[in-house]
């Protein structure tokens, strides 16, 4: 009985850690300059948690999408000040992460099943 209670501890550490990479990376960023990037220098552009270090996007990345991170490179992007209506306010801080993978590998957002 103590045996099983270890394997169900086991499993819920195991996929704590799992979704543990799925909430560092909260979507990738689309735009002209990510799409820029991606073409010229192999980089993807995420929009990631403000509490996520360069290594945890590293590991976030290659365990998602089962590629080889070369480098991570952050920006911290502040909220721009904006009028909703005659109130004043403010956008949500955010991070975004650069991404640059090694040669040979791709991420493709787009995946289709033929069948």
């Amino acid at each position: 009985m103590a045996n099983a209670q270890a394997v169900n501890a086991a499993s819920v550490v195991r996929s704590s850690v799992h979704n543990k990479w799925y909430q560092v990376i909260l979507s990738s960023h689309v735009s002209e300059k990510a799409t820029r990037v991606t073409e010229r220098y192999n980089q993807f552009v995420f929009d990631v948690d403000p509490a996520a270090t360069k290594p945890q996007i590293k590991s976030a990345v290659e365990f998602c999408f089962k590629v080889k991170v070369k480098a991570v490179n952050t920006l911290n992007v502040k909220g721009k000040r904006k009028f909703f209506g005659q109130r004043a306010g403010r956008r949500n801080n955010e991070k975004k992460a650069y991404v640059t993978l090694e040669p040979g590998y791709d991420i493709d957002f787009v995946v289709t099943d033929k069948s």
